[in-house]
C-alpha cells in the first residue's frame, strides 16, 4: 500500500466527506473507489481510441450500403422523424 499527499479543492473536500459520510465509508476508502473507477474509465477509453485507430470507416460504410432500406420497427423511429410526422 502507498500513500501520497494529495491537495485538493476545499469545496471537493467537503463534498468527498459528505458523500464518504452519505456511503457510511471512510473518505479514504471513498477517494481510493473514486481513483480507481476513473483509472477503469481511462483505461477503457484508452482501449477504444486504439480500436478506432485500427478501424476503416470506408469499409463500414460500403457494409452499411448493403445493407436493404426498410422501415424501423414501431417504437425504433427517430425522435425527429416521429415529431415531424406528428406522433
Amino acid at each position: 500500500m502507498s500513500t501520497y499527499p494529495l491537495r485538493i479543492a476545499d469545496h471537493v473536500m467537503e463534498e468527498a466527506k459528505r458523500a464518504a459520510a452519505e456511503d457510511n465509508v471512510s473518505l479514504n476508502q471513498l477517494l481510493s473507489a473514486f481513483i480507481a473507477d476513473g483509472i477503469g474509465h481511462r483505461r477503457a477509453i484508452m482501449s477504444l481510441k486504439k480500436r478506432a485507430e485500427r478501424g476503416d470507416a470506408s469499409a463500414a460504410l460500403a457494409i452499411l450500403d448493403g445493407v436493404p432500406d426498410s422501415e424501423p420497427d414501431a417504437g425504433d423511429e427517430l425522435v425527429a422523424a416521429k415529431k415531424m410526422s406528428g406522433k
